[in-house]
This record gives structure tokens, C-alpha cells and sequence, in this order.
């Protein structure tokens, strides 16, 4: 007796239930994959903008704690004067606050080429706003921490009193320094650096065989 016969499969029907999941499974699975790294650039970033803003937070204190604001003397007829000296440090905060941009602002340039040199030209706009942020940061703090408002404390002193001024930044170009050495180890690296999309030569050198091998024979 004949056996039963199998029907031809059409070679543009459709695929059954099985093939169907089992593209759907590896679409899904490749939309997974191409997620991942994303989501852990992401989370690398925020962690290094905490980062970078903690230490501007903390390059805030050390401000406040280096710069030194020349001081008003209060006189006896309610007046107040400063010395020739004085009035060459109001700056000095502005040299200090550029000081510590220049070691922050290097140390985050530094760090951002060391994690995130792989995403390209936005790293230098990357690193130009969190040096910025860094250094407003810096402002911020150092002048919560210093002497305060100079018009209510001078109101308020006695003769006698040395009311100093307060720390702010006065040079507001000062605060370009932060971005602007954020931004050359990036600069130095991009340029300095192995080119990974450089073309591999044609020809490469060979290695010298051993003595006895590779010798045609006679």
C-alpha cells in the first residue's frame, strides 16, 4: 500500500508559529544587546558628574580657605579706608579661583579622555560643561563660606573694625580657566594618540625565520 504523502512546503509561504518567536526572540534579544552598553554609558557619565561636581564643591572650600580679601578699616567719623596693599589683592581671589581651575579643570579633561575617549568629538563639549559646572560650583561654595555681604557687615562694624571684603569673583573671564585646561589633555590626546582609524599598511615585514627552517631545499 502507498504510504501517505507529504505536501509540498511552497518555498514563499509563510513561516510557522516556532520561526515566528524565534525571530521575535532574536530581534529582541539584539535590541537587548545594543541597550546594554548604552545604559552602562550612561550610568558612567552620571557617575562621573557627581564626581566632577564634588570636587567642585570641595575646590569651593579650598578657596575660601586660601583666598585672603583685603580689609576695610572703619574710622572714627563712620568712613573706612584701605591700604595701597589692599587694593592690589582685590584680585587675589580671581588668581586663586584661576589656580585651582587650572589643576581641577586639567584633572577632569584628564579623566574624561581616560573613560570616555570612545565617544568621540562631544567629549570636548562634554568636558567643557562639566569644568564649567565645576566652577560654578566652586563660586558658589567659596563665597557661602567667606565673609558674606560687605554692606551689612560694614553697616554694622565699630571703629576699629576691619571689615574685609567679600569673596567673590570680580574678573568674571576667570572663570573660563576651568573649561578651557578641561579641554587640552582631550585636544592633546586626540591628536597625540594612536589612530585607530588609520589604514594598516599593504606590506608588513616579515619576522626572520630560524636558522635551519624556511630554507628552500636543493
Amino acid at each position: 500500500m502507498p504510504g501517505p504523502v507529504s505536501e509540498p512546503v511552497e518555498p514563499g509561504g509563510s513561516a510557522g508559529p516556532d520561526d515566528q518567536a524565534g525571530a521575535n526572540g532574536a530581534e529582541h534579544l539584539t535590541g537587548e544587546v545594543k541597550t546594554r552598553p548604552r545604559l552602562r554609558l550612561a550610568a558612567r557619565l552620571t557617575a562621573f558628574s557627581t564626581l566632577v561636581l564634588g570636587i567642585g564643591a570641595l575646590a569651593g572650600v579650598a578657596w575660601s580657605a586660601l583666598a585672603d580679601p583685603p580689609a576695610y578699616l572703619v574710622n572714627t567719623d563712620g568712613g573706612a579706608t584701605i591700604s595701597e596693599r589692599g587694593l592690589t589683592e582685590f584680585l587675589s581671589g580671581d588668581a586663586w579661583f584661576c589656580a585651582i581651575g587650572m589643576v581641577v579643570g586639567a584633572g577632569v579633561g584628564l579623566g574624561a579622555w581616560r573613560w570616555f575617549d570612545q565617544i568621540g568629538w562631544p567629549l570636548v563639549l562634554l568636558v567643557c560643561g562639566l569644568a564649567l559646572l565645576a566652577g560654578l560650583t566652586c563660586w558658589f561654595v567659596g563665597n557661602r563660606l567667606g565673609p558674606g555681604d560687605f554692606a551689612p557687615r560694614l553697616a554694622s562694624a565699630q571703629a576699629g573694625d576691619l571689615v574685609p571684603i567679600e569673596l567673590t569673583l570680580r574678573a568674571r573671564a576667570s572663570l573660563l580657566t576651568w573649561p578651557f585646561f578641561a579641554v587640552i589633555p582631550v585636544l592633546l590626546g586626540s591628536s597625540l594618540g594612536r589612530d585607530d582609524e588609520e589604514p594598516k599598511p599593504l606590506f608588513r615585514r616579515r619576522a626572520a625565520a630560524p636558522s635551519g627552517q624556511g630554507q628552500p631545499d636543493n
